[in-house]
C-alpha cells in the first residue's frame, strides 16, 4: 500500500479510501479490531485522520466503535446487502432494456472481448472482480447510462464485501464468466428477455453464495443480537 499521497489530497481523504477499499475487498475482514495508533503507524500519518476516517466509515456502517473497547470492521449485515441489491437490480435491469434497443456491432464486439478478458484471468478473483466491475459499467454505457454507474457504486459497498467473500469462499470465476456470456448471448440474440433474466439471476447468485458462507463462517456476519460488544481478540485478514 502506498503511504504517499498527491498534495492536494488531505491525508483524511486518502486514509478513508485506503480504509475503505480494505474493508471492502476483505483485507479487513468483518470482525476485524481496528487500531488507530497501528493503522497510523502503517499509513504515516498522524491519528487525527484516522480517527476521522474511521468516524465517516461508521457513518456507512463499515465500521462499529464500542466505547472503551475500540473500533472494529463491521460484520456484513444481509439488510445493507438486500438494500444494495435491490439498487443495482433496478438501474441495471432497467438499463438493460435500453442496452437491447442500441446495441450494435462494436458495442457487441467490446463486450465479446471483455468476456474473452474474463476468461483469461484463471482463478485470479481479485483480476476478475476488476474486470466484472468494467462489465457491467459497459453494460450500462451500451445502455446509454453511463453515468448510473456512481449511482451503483455509491449504494453496494455492503454487497461488494458480500461478493468478495464469494470469489474467495463459493463461486468460481468460470461460473460467473457464464452467467455474463448469457447476459451478452440475450443481447445478440435479439431476445431481451433472456438477457434480462440471466441478469437478475446473476446479480441474485450473492445471495446463494452468502448463505453458503454463513454456515461455514457466521462470524463474519451480524447475528440476530446485532448490538453484541465484540472481544478483541485475533482475526483473519486476507492477503
Amino acid at each position: 500500500m502506498g503511504r504517499s499521497a498527491p498534495g492536494h489530497r488531505s491525508a483524511r481523504v486518502v486514509v478513508h479510501e485506503q480504509l475503505r477499499r480494505r474493508i471492502i475487498s476483505g483485507e479487513l475482514a468483518p470482525g476485524a479490531p481496528l487500531s488507530e495508533n497501528d493503522l497510523a503507524a502503517e499509513l504515516s500519518v498522524s491519528r487525527t485522520p484516522v480517527r476521522e476516517s474511521l468516524i465517516l466509515l461508521a457513518d456507512e456502517d463499515l465500521v462499529q466503535v464500542f466505547p472503551q473497547l475500540g473500533s472494529f470492521v463491521s460484520r456484513v449485515d444481509m439488510r445493507h446487502v438486500a438494500d444494495a441489491q435491490f439498487v443495482r437490480e433496478a438501474i441495471e435491469l432497467a438499463s438493460l432494456r435500453d442496452a437491447a434497443v442500441r446495441l450494435d456491432q462494436p458495442a457487441l464486439a467490446a463486450l465479446r472481448d471483455m468476456l474473452s478478458r474474463q476468461r483469461a484471468v484463471g482463478d485470479d478473483a481479485d483480476e476478475f472482480f476488476r474486470l466484472d466491475e468494467d462489465f457491467h459499467q459497459m453494460l450500462l454505457a451500451v445502455g446509454g447510462h453511463a453515468g448510473a454507474w456512481r449511482s451503483v457504486e455509491s449504494a453496494k459497498a455492503h454487497l461488494d464485501r458480500a461478493r468478495r467473500l464469494g470469489l474467495r469462499m463459493v463461486s468460481p470465476v468460470a461460473t460467473l464468466v457464464a452467467q455474463h456470456t448469457a447476459v451478452v448471448d440475450g443481447l445478440a440474440a435479439g431476445d431481451p428477455a433472456a438477457a434480462e433474466t440471466a441478469l437478475r439471476e446473476h446479480l441474485r447468485a450473492v445471495f446463494a453464495d452468502i448463505e453458503r458462507i454463513r454456515e461455514w463462517s457466521p462470524e463474519l456476519f451480524v447475528s440476530g443480537d446485532a448490538g453484541v460488544r465484540p472481544a478483541r481478540r485475533s482475526v483473519t485478514v486476507w492477503r
